[in-house]
């Protein structure tokens, strides 16, 4: 069974792609709504959940390409397969809106956690940064 890809839009509240970058391009700004803390080093990025006091679940993720205040995409360490996850800045040709464009991959009986999973973190963003 191969995995399903998924896209999901989401409209931001600012006008600045530099802003946005901040949140998605950095361990900084990606600690503050994807994971309890996150590492970079050499394009290699470290997501832990959970406290230090408590279980913990810790992946590995690598810079696949980067183009910034346009996109990020990663690759976790243990997928063998082509999937990624990618966090792009685009803007809407019609309302000229910024949105956040997500592209995960999920297996076919996961693809409403992944999309819920998704919304929850991207609710944290917005109350975290106001985006």
């Amino acid at each position: 069974m191969g995995k399903q890809k998924i896209d999901i839009e989401y409209p931001l509240a600012i006008k600045s792609p530099a802003l946005i970058w901040e949140q998605i391009g950095s361990a900084h700004g990606l600690e503050r709504w994807f994971a309890d803390h996150v590492t970079e080093e050499d394009g290699i990025f470290t997501f832990t959940w959970g406290e230090p006091w408590t279980e913990q679940d810790v992946r590995v993720a690598h810079v696949v390409e980067a183009q910034k205040f346009d996109h990020i995409r990663l690759k976790w360490d243990e997928e063998d397969d082509d999937t990624y996850f990618e966090m792009r800045i685009a803007q809407s040709d019609l309302t000229h809106q910024l949105n956040l464009l997500i592209t995960d991959f999920a297996d076919d009986d996961d693809i409403d956690g992944l999309k819920i999973l998704w919304e929850s973190m991207l609710d944290r963003l917005h109350r975290a940064s106001g985006l």
